[in-house]
């Protein structure tokens, strides 16, 4: 069987990574190729993006155990993406992540077949949908905005989704660039001796 490819899905606060995600997966999930890593985060429930909040205490008993794939601390709280994708991975589907630009290095070398997919828009749009979420003060959501991020590890297949126009028109550029980047894997894997 084929491995699936894992998309870590990373780009600026308010790029719209958990819209465009979410969008994606109801066009691609009924096909059963791919799946959505639930995260695991230090932050309690609420509106936004559906994760599995946990203590601070829970998170290390869950590292320490070797319960998760990849780790990473931003803006105070803790991240997780549970080690179980492996599984999904081996079984030969396609894991979609969302993720922090900042972590990338970590997770390089963890997964055999990385693609990472930065998410864009522009800037006026970034600090609106910052600001609509209300998670943030004023200076918070300026600090998020002019947050800037290291290189990416070189080698590292890397591709661009720009998300400037509505949800749908978002979200149909999203699936392409996946499907795309799942064909080129596997065709690249079938081409392996």
């Amino acid at each position: 069987m084929t491995p699936g490819t894992f998309f870590f899905v990373v780009g600026a606060s308010g790029v719209g990574k958990d819209t465009l995600i979410a969008a994606a997966m109801a066009i691609l999930a009924p096909g059963g190729r791919y799946v959505q890593a639930r995260r695991v985060i230090t932050r309690p429930a609420g509106p936004g993006e559906d994760h599995e909040p946990v203590s601070e205490a829970e998170f290390f008993r869950r590292a320490e155990a070797g319960g998760f794939l990849h780790v990473w601390e931003a803006h105070g709280l803790h991240y997780g993406l549970p080690a179980r994708l492996r599984a999904d991975l081996a079984a030969g589907r396609h894991v979609i992540a969302n993720g922090s630009r900042a972590s990338v290095p970590g997770l390089a070398g963890r997964v055999d077949r990385l693609v990472l997919v930065e998410i864009t828009a522009p800037p006026e749009r970034l600090r609106d949908r910052i600001l609509q979420r209300g998670r943030e003060s004023g200076d918070q959501v300026e600090e998020r905005l002019l947050r800037e991020v290291g290189r990416f590890p070189a080698g590292l297949r890397r591709v661009t989704v720009a998300n400037d126009a509505s949800i749908e028109e978002g979200a149909s550029r999203l699936v392409a660039v996946l499907e795309r980047e799942a064909g080129r894997q596997e065709a690249m894997i079938a081409c392996e001796p």
